[in-house]
This record gives structure tokens, C-alpha cells and sequence, in this order.
């Protein structure tokens, strides 16, 4: 298992403007910028129909483009939630979120998405989180937790902890999810070791 970093509870290393600049870039480099290595992510999102997503930690939108049209994002960083803005997505600051009673309403969205938010946090700060989000999604309704695996993991300084299979379920049965499934996309989990592009991918229902 990799080593746990020294955390940065609220995480503050991804509140600062050049982590967003640090995402554009990654978009554009590479394969990413000449081949759509995005499709499998965009297919594995659709193919769990979600409805209206809540999607905390959305960055500058790169899942929230996937998601459906009345979708909405929320992201502590201030020029990420911005550079979503800019790109036609529908997003907010934590504290815009806060104030907006249409938003905070029991039960507005069907789904809410974690990608890549619960690594870069400790466990109480990840708890709370998600029972501070929870109660927008409806009863029935799902929640998403995606972590990458080992490679993607020490790929990424800014990630603090570790969350794997184990770690997902015991966020998911914390926060009172029902676990429906789990499992290893695109490749099977082995991969993950090498293959910094893996992800553990969790689906809870709420109850």
C-alpha cells in the first residue's frame, strides 16, 4: 500500500489557484490532447444513469461535462469552479452552494459523484463531506466514490491518503450508505499497480 502523506485536512493543496492551472494542462498534454482517452470515463459514468448529478469536488468540470445537462458542481477552489463556468457547466462554490436554498433542498438531485476528492483528504474531513452533501440526493437515489489505484495514487503529490475497496466501504457504510457494488475500471484492479489511469469505483444507495 502506498504511504499516507503528511494531510492537509481541509484540502487546502487543491485550493490554490495553480492546482486548477495544474488540471487544464494535464487535459491538453499528451495522448489526452490528441486521442479520447476520456470515452471509457464518460461511458462507465453514463452506463450508471444517474439522473441529476450533485457533483462534489468537480474541478473544472472534467466528469461534470459527462454528466446530465441540469447537473451541477461544487469545488472549494474558487478559479476551478470558474474555469468550469467558462466551459458551460453549471457549477459553484462551497460557500455559493451554502446559501442557495433551491440547491441545499432535501432531495435535488438523484445522484451525487466523488472522483478523486477522498484522497486528498483525511478520513474525518472525507466524513464529513459526505454527510454534509447527503441529504441533497434523493431516498433511492445513488452515490458514486471513485479513488485512483496505486500508480495514480503516487502520481499525484497533492494526495494525502490511500483509499482503496476497504476504505471506500467503510466512507460509504459511515455515512449510512447501502453498498450495491463495487469494482476496478477500466482494467482489472492488477493493473492499477502500473496503470496510474485505474480507478476503484464504489456505487452506494441512499437510503
Amino acid at each position: 500500500m502506498p504511504e499516507t502523506r503528511d494531510p492537509s485536512p481541509d484540502g487546502a493543496a487543491t485550493a490554490d489557484p495553480s492546482y486548477t492551472e495544474r488540471l487544464v494542462t494535464l487535459e491538453q498534454s499528451g495522448l489526452k490532447r490528441l486521442l479520447p482517452t476520456q470515452a471509457p470515463y464518460r461511458w462507465n459514468l453514463r452506463r450508471l444513469r444517474l439522473g441529476r448529478v450533485l457533483d462534489v469536488g468537480c474541478g473544472v468540470g472534467r466528469n461534470l461535462q459527462n454528466c446530465g445537462p441540469d447537473s451541477v458542481g461544487v469545488d472549494h477552489n474558487a478559479t476551478s469552479v470558474a474555469t468550469a463556468r467558462a466551459r458551460g457547466l453549471t457549477a459553484y462554490t462551497a460557500d455559493e452552494f451554502a446559501a442557495d436554498p433551491e440547491l441545499g433542498r432535501p432531495g435535488a438531485f438523484d445522484s451525487m459523484l466523488v472522483a478523486h476528492v477522498l484522497e486528498h483528504l483525511d478520513a474525518e474531513t472525507c466524513e464529513q463531506l459526505l454527510r454534509g452533501y447527503l441529504p441533497s440526493v434523493r431516498p433511492g437515489g445513488k452515490v458514486v466514490l471513485i479513488t485512483p489505484q496505486p500508480a495514480g495514487y503516487r502520481s499525484d503529490p497533492t494526495h494525502v491518503r490511500f483509499v482503496d475497496f476497504p476504505v471506500l466501504r467503510a466512507h460509504a457504510e459511515g455515512a449510512g450508505l447501502r453498498v450495491e457494488r463495487s469494482f476496478s475500471f477500466p482494467l482489472p484492479e492488477p493493473a492499477g499497480k502500473v496503470f496510474k489511469y485505474n480507478e476503484y469505483v464504489l456505487v452506494g444507495i441512499v437510503p
